[in-house]
């Protein structure tokens, strides 16, 4: 087993050396990342002497990221959490002085996603030939949104990109945990809505088509409810061919129209007004502004910018509208405390909040106080969502199962009676 000598970072952000024995330079890395240990340099000790068997990481840019063309990389898409880890690794090598264009190339090779690793050696060749970090992730906007680059110009321009980057890290961490809560909340009461969706279907075509036969061979007058019951069965057994379709087309039709700035502005207020689901996509939207306008402007990032960034983040026509007549408002010397409270779409806590941050001069900390209240309301107003739909989804369940049964008992129970 051959000896490698390395250089790198620690966890706390301080230079380490060593010497140690691994199957190649790959599974090396993967054990000292193991231990918190970002490798810079790296070279096989051959009989005393060290022979760059692995180059160091500003010259392996290419040579790392040589991989053969599968057609997994074709769909494989970096996630947020992978942009989350990248970020705050890269905030580690920065402040511990590593240069950027050699701490891009670290990170490249020491990443096991591939698509990742391509953008990182297009971004390091980018920094290489004199391009700002901010102008060479422009160019990766699906992974890096207008959030993050305005965030990273802003660091590079105040020299603070550690800083900035340790921050951005941490946000993204904190939306990728809520986003994680809310998932998971929902996967069981969806689960349910596949489960019961699946039970009825086979009781539509599976059991009770046989059973309508017996009744038709009778030839005796049926109830409303069992007529329709068959009818139903008939459509979703004979023509599920047809209804399928139908149904595909009328969702692929309703996506389009609602992308459309007419269908999107009606569908975004008829969300806001929906029971329960209403109050929270407003809180969702509420803490993602806070937050994000905290973090924008902890950053350095003007506040016109910041509110113009930050409305694109809300995904809801009529609170962008909200946050556009603040920008507005702001450039003829109101408030955006007193335009948020004028709307009457945000929570009046939060605009009396923000109010008092903007009067004391800490306004970045009040939002922070509001992202962090307002996460937490998410989190109640899931639990209590999701502890409310799982029983209507079984009593809506129960309703079908008894009315199918019923629909069919009723007239076999006559039929019965007729026969004695």
């Amino acid at each position: 087993m051959p000896l490698y000598a390395w250089k790198g970072i620690d966890a706390g952000g301080k230079p380490a050396t060593g010497n140690r024995e691994a199957d190649g330079p790959k599974a090396l890395r993967q054990t000292l990342r193991k231990e918190s240990v970002f490798i810079t340099e790296l070279h096989e000790v051959v009989a005393g002497k060290q022979s760059k068997s692995a180059v160091a990481s500003s010259a392996s840019g290419s040579k790392g990221l040589r991989r053969e063309v599968d057609i997994k990389r074709l769909f494989e898409r970096v996630r947020p959490q992978d942009v989350a880890i990248f970020t705050r690794q890269l905030a580690t090598l920065i402040h511990a002085g590593i240069p950027l264009a050699e701490a891009l190339g670290a990170l490249a090779e020491q990443s096991d996603h591939r698509k990742l690793q391509m953008i990182l050696a297009g971004i390091r060749q980018k920094v290489n030939e004199g391009s700002a970090l901010a102008d060479a992730m422009a160019e990766h906007r699906v992974v890096f949104p207008e959030l993050y680059i305005n965030m990273v110009r802003s660091g590079e321009s105040a020299g603070n990109l550690d800083a900035v980057l340790a921050r951005m890290a941490n946000f993204l961490d904190s939306q990728n945990e809520l986003r994680s809560k809310v998932t998971s909340a929902m996967a069981y009461p969806i689960l349910m809505a596949f489960v019961g969706t699946g039970v009825m279907t086979v009781l539509m075509v599976v059991v009770v088509p046989p059973i309508a036969g017996i009744f038709a061979d009778a030839g005796k007058a049926l109830p409303w409810n069992t007529q329709l019951l068959i009818a139903v069965a008939a459509i979703a057994g004979g023509y599920w061919w047809l209804v399928l379709p139908i149904l595909i087309g009328a969702v692929i039709l309703l996506r389009r129209w609602a992308r459309k700035p007419k269908g999107r502005a009606l569908m975004d207020r008829v969300k806001l007004k929906i029971v329960i689901v209403g109050r929270l996509i407003r809180l969702l939207a509420v803490a993602r502004f806070a937050r994000t306008l905290a973090t924008m402007l902890s950053s350095g990032v003007p506040v016109l910018t910041a509110l113009d960034i930050v409305k694109r983040v809300l995904n809801n026509t009529v609170l962008e509208k909200v946050i556009e007549d603040a920008r507005v408002a702001i450039r003829e010397g109101e408030s955006i405390a007193a335009t948020l409270k004028k709307s009457g779409q945000f929570p009046s806590m939060m605009c009396h909040m923000v109010a008092v941050g903007e009067r004391s001069g800490q306004l970045e900390a009040m939002l922070e106080n509001v992202a962090g209240a307002y996460e937490r309301d998410v989190e109640m107003e899931v639990s209590r969502m999701t502890s409310l739909l799982a029983p209507i989804m079984i009593l809506m369940m129960a309703v079908g199962v008894g009315f199918i049964i019923f629909s069919i008992l009723v007239p076999i129970m006559d039929m019965g009676n007729m026969v004695q």
